[in-house]
């Protein structure tokens, strides 16, 4: 269902897109309507509402990182510095890339998203603005959980997710700080954080066309987190071996952080893959219960996983590799 916040977004791209007085004929398309964010295409602009309780001295700070010239290539840049306010929403401004083709996923990127995450991983501090806030990823896998707990606490696979989130160290489930990293990360790295800029650019295989989007989460944290969704999804059996050798050769080939680009990065990589495991098993049962329906053979999948883990445990219990 369409929200009302849809017209008036509408209307901010639109006058985003055209100076005052132009006539227009390209039209509005509403990309995403969830609640914690809402997305309007009007022709080459894109607006997107952010949720509610967005900071804005945070989502200014991350669109500060986005629109600096050292990460130009990285980061989509925005085309407004700041957050405007609209009613209780912030919205930010963005040209429009290509997605990758959800369709066709044999053709996503791997090297491309391994190269990107190398960089956005090595930018240098003082290239940082101070005072950036903490890589919110253990904060939305908490939430996952929560909304697990509040939605199917009685769902015959809510056990085995909940025995796994209680395996993991304090840290990975956002109940302490790990005040040693100090990297800049994504935060909520998976292939719908990827677009292709210019978005006509005709070699999608060029990593140089490719640019990483969504500053919601980006923040200083532990680099393997942005690793850790497709290393769980290879531990899971739902990416391939050829997929992830792309992805991982591609990190370290350009230079990622120096745990992750050691022969065996996966005592690096475990904490948060089993995060990203048990997130994503709790959004899943969250969703399906919430729409009254069974679960796919994904979904199983990666639920299963989740009943192994919580039978070995991690390899580091209090913090992540430094």
């Amino acid at each position: 269902m369409t929200t009302l916040i849809v017209p008036a977004l509408r209307a901010e791209a639109r006058g985003a897109a055209h100076p005052s007085g132009i006539a227009c004929v390209c039209g509005a398309t509403t990309l995403a309507d969830r609640p914690d964010a809402t997305v309007v295409r009007h022709g080459d602009t894109v607006a997107k509402a952010h949720a509610p309780d967005t900071d804005p001295a945070e989502l200014n700070l991350r669109l500060a990182v986005a629109d600096h010239p050292a990460l130009a290539g990285v980061l989509l840049r925005p085309l407004r510095p700041a957050a405007a306010a609209l009613d209780d929403r912030l919205v930010t401004f963005w040209p429009h890339g290509t997605p990758v083709d959800p369709d066709h996923p044999e053709d996503a990127p791997w090297e491309a998203v391994g190269a990107l995450l190398a960089r956005l991983h090595c930018t240098p501090a003082h290239e940082l603005p101070p005072a950036l806030p903490p890589m919110r990823g253990p904060l939305k896998a908490a939430g996952a959980v929560a909304r697990l707990r509040a939605s199917a606490p009685d769902h015959r696979a809510a056990r085995p997710i909940l025995d796994a989130w209680r395996t993991l160290p304090p840290w990975a489930r956002d109940e302490a700080p790990y005040t040693h990293a100090s990297t800049l990360c994504h935060g909520d790295l998976h292939l719908g954080q990827l677009v292709r800029h210019p978005a006509d650019s005709d070699d999608s295989a060029d990593s140089d066309a490719w640019t990483l989007i969504d500053v919601d989460d980006l923040g200083i944290g532990d680099p393997a987190w942005d690793l850790a969704r497709p290393a769980a999804w290879f531990a899971c059996g739902l990416l391939s071996a050829e997929d992830w050798t792309r992805f991982l050769g591609a990190y370290q080939r350009t230079g990622g952080a120096k745990e992750l680009s050691v022969p065996d990065p996966w005592p690096a990589l475990d904490v948060p893959a089993r995060a990203l495991t048990v997130q994503t098993a709790a959004l899943a049962v969250a969703k399906a219960t919430d729409a009254g329906r069974a679960l796919d053979e994904v979904e199983e999948s990666v639920i299963d996983a989740c009943a192994r883990m919580a039978s070995v445990p991690p390899q580091f219990e209090d913090e992540p590799a430094k």
